[in-house]
């Protein structure tokens, strides 16, 4: 519930559905009347929410929300799936977009059971344009919550498919687990994590405020181990949402198999390690590195947002600042092409705060995401300011260089 709040505040998904589901926590029946309550709490504050996004991009009404609140079988994972067994309306509502004429990928994140999931898919196995529908799909699970996830993995390995794979319930190894696993000593990187803004306090004064944030429970386990899975579709500039191995505040994710002649396979993408520099001042290095190594930004983003839902002028509250790179503005990371032996420059110079505030601008490179045909070190620079940065050409002798920078 928790994440379903999160997801309400954020305006950048066309969303096509929000489907209750069992897990191995609720085997025997779904609560679609929890997802109605928290639509009540948006409700009231979505007008102040558009008052602080572009006209163009208003968020999603509170009755269209509604509409696409449908249920799961009420069993337990692979007992949903078979000729002989109706689809749910969940299921209903998932192959009615799947089939549709859209081209775009479908993204289908799941906080539970994949069961619906799973309906569909032997629903459609027969079908002469099944391999075309499953291309279509991008899963993210937030681990397996039933018996049906490694079933597809098994069936149908080539849908695009991010999933933490660990022993069961040992959720102490997932990557999701870099959300806010730190309240529980021993389960997340002890000592390396900021933990400042991931306190009961700190959510009671942030994040539980006002009608939406009302709608905002305390923990039973950890806050939000739901949220990565729509962290990671969240245009920030980090990283690019049909490549996890270039990360993203949701976490990094890399292919389980390579072919023959090394090439990333596209179907199951587990879990990636980053190094990062620990609030205790030692490295850290582990999958939840990947998330909780942007605490601080999301979290931010989050608080600032909830603002928002109780205030409805704009010149009251916080807002993003526009980042404007070599010219070019929007969300989506900027790919550059240079030939070896060239000079790669940034510019960030147009970059603005629509409140006024003062910027400051770092640039780092995200060391785990690159990669070189040979063992370079980090890149150098040539010419540093806040606002600009010059990269030290890749040697001519080795053609081929990719990394990542911000």
């Amino acid at each position: 519930m928790e994440s379903l709040v999160s997801f309400d505040s954020k305006p950048r998904f066309r969303t096509e559905g929000v489907v209750a589901v069992t897990s191995v926590w609720l085997k025997d029946r779904t609560a679609p009347e929890s997802l109605h309550q928290i639509v009540d709490g948006y409700e009231q504050v979505v007008d102040n929410l558009n008052a602080h996004t572009h006209p163009g991009s208003p968020f999603p009404t509170p009755e269209g929300i509604r509409k696409l609140i449908k249920s799961g079988p009420p069993v337990y994972g692979m007992a949903a799936v078979g000729d002989d067994i109706p689809l749910s309306d969940g299921a209903e509502l998932l192959l009615d977009r799947l089939t549709s004429l859209h081209k775009d990928p479908l993204w289908v994140i799941v906080w539970g059971g994949v069961n619906v999931l799973a309906q569909v898919l032997h629903r459609i196995r027969l079908r002469p344009d099944a391999t075309e529908l499953r291309s279509k799909l991008r899963v993210y699970t937030i681990s397996d919550q039933d018996d049906c996830g490694s079933w597809i993995r098994q069936q149908w390995p080539d849908i695009f498919y991010i999933c933490s794979v660990h022993g069961w319930n040992q959720y102490n190894n997932a990557t999701w687990i870099g959300m806010s696993g730190d309240i529980i000593d021993g389960l997340c990187d002890n000592g390396g994590l900021d933990g400042t803004k991931n306190t009961g306090k700190w959510v009671k004064e942030n994040i539980q405020v006002g009608p939406l944030g009302a709608q905002y429970p305390d923990p039973e386990f950890i806050f939000e181990g739901d949220t990565p899975s729509f962290l990671y579709l969240m245009q920030n500039g980090l990283g690019a949402s049909e490549e996890p191995s270039y990360g993203s505040w949701g976490g990094r994710y890399i292919p389980i198999n390579v072919s023959a002649k090394g090439i990333p396979a596209r179907g199951h993408f587990a879990d990636a390690s980053d190094t990062v520099m620990g609030a205790d001042g030692h490295t850290h290095c582990s999958n939840k590195a990947t998330i909780w190594r942007w605490r601080n930004a999301f979290q931010n983003d989050f608080a600032a947002r909830m603002q928002w839902t109780m205030i409805k002028y704009w010149c009251k509250t916080n807002h993003h600042p526009v980042v404007i790179v070599n010219g070019h503005g929007g969300l989506s990371p900027i790919f550059v092409e240079a030939d070896a032996g060239s000079t790669i420059t940034f510019d960030t110079s147009g970059t603005y705060d629509p409140d006024g505030d003062g910027l400051s601008i770092n640039w780092f490179q995200y060391k785990e995401p690159s990669a070189t045909l040979t063992y370079h070190s980090l890149l150098r620079t040539e010419d540093y300011k806040p606002t600009k940065i010059v990269i030290l050409r890749a040697p001519r002798e080795s053609p081929f260089l990719f990394f990542s920078f911000f």
